[in-house]
């Protein structure tokens, strides 16, 4: 498999989170979803219709969180990580194609991957990586004041985001977990129905509006304080609650996760031999709702970081 890169959907993320630094400046509201973000749910064995055309995938038995990992969950790791000397504040390098630049900000060791030396594979060597940068735009959602990392009060409930594959990885990693595989995740999301010949095409049904999911131009509370772009919404918003006037559906999958579609991207956890890129599943708030079609991928390479990414975590 060639290295696959959505360059569009990639640039939009970039662009996002430029666009974003100035509205994060505004107060955001703060709304509690009654959510509990350290929850798991068991996704039995069986077969699922995988894919836009659903062809029959067996999954194993695995627990997934119910929610992505919030900025506060991040917060306490990073605290414990950094208390134990599993992590390091320093300066990394990103490598951008053959361009390598420095990072300041949190990060660990991470013993590198397999290299079959393929048409353009990237080499992903072991050595200390960049898990979060110390960013001063309005996009990291914590802050370091030398000791202590902290989560920002009106933030705590929203997804991790600016943070790469490694410090996702590493985060799953510290608790005995690891990132989800994309046919795990995709079975989460649309469970084992099916309409016709095919599968869901969201983790609620067939339907998609602003009520369902946070996406562009979707009209969450967000957007009346940040516009169009919008930002990031608390975990489970979709939950069929109303925030200050605007009514959400229950837009849980069908073993009851939220935010399988919109909100952000989610890293996955498979490293393909031939490309050492890794994938990302869902959209974000900055996709269109297209793109939030749960057979739609995205990928980067594993330094990359972004306002629109995060993750949850998976388990045998």
């Amino acid at each position: 498999m060639k290295r696959t890169l959505f360059t569009l959907i990639l640039l939009a993320l970039m662009v996002s989170g430029c666009a974003t630094t100035s509205a994060q400046e505004i107060a955001a509201p703060y709304f509690d979803t009654g959510i509990d973000s350290n929850t798991w749910v068991t996704i039995p064995a069986g077969e699922y219709p995988s894919g836009q055309m659903s062809h029959m995938v067996f999954v194993d038995t695995f627990d997934i969180m119910v929610t992505d990992v919030t900025v506060a969950q991040y917060a306490e790791f990073l605290n414990e990580a950094l208390a134990s000397g599993a992590i390091h504040v320093g300066d990394f390098e990103i490598h951008e194609g053959e361009n390598i630049r420095q990072v300041h900000g949190v990060g660990g060791y991470y013993e590198g991957d397999p290299f079959d030396g393929y048409d353009h594979e990237e080499e992903v060597k072991a050595g200390d990586k960049i898990y979060v940068p110390f960013v001063d735009d309005g996009s990291l959602r914590l802050t370091f004041d030398g000791k202590t990392f902290t989560p920002d009060e009106a933030y705590a409930n929203h997804p991790m985001t600016m943070v790469s594959w490694f410090g996702a990885n590493a985060y799953c990693e510290y608790y005995g977990a690891r990132l989800p595989k994309e046919l795990e995740w995709e079975k989460a999301a649309r469970g084992t129905e099916r309409i016709g010949e095919y599968g869901l095409p969201y983790p609620w049904g067939e339907e998609i509006d602003g009520h369902y999911a946070n996406y562009y131009a979707s009209s969450d509370p967000y957007e009346k304080v940040f516009g169009k772009l919008g930002s990031t919404t608390p975990v489970g918003f979709y939950n069929g609650k109303t925030y200050n006037g605007f009514t959400t559906h229950d837009a849980a999958s069908p073993y009851g996760l939220y935010d399988m579609a919109g909100n952000v991207w989610q890293w996955m956890g498979d490293d393909y031999p031939d490309q050492h890129y890794r994938h990302m599943r869902g959209g974000s708030y900055y996709s269109y709702e297209i793109d939030l079609r749960v057979w739609k991928f995205n990928s980067a390479g594993p330094d990359y970081y972004s306002p629109a990414v995060g993750f949850r975590c998976a388990q045998n």
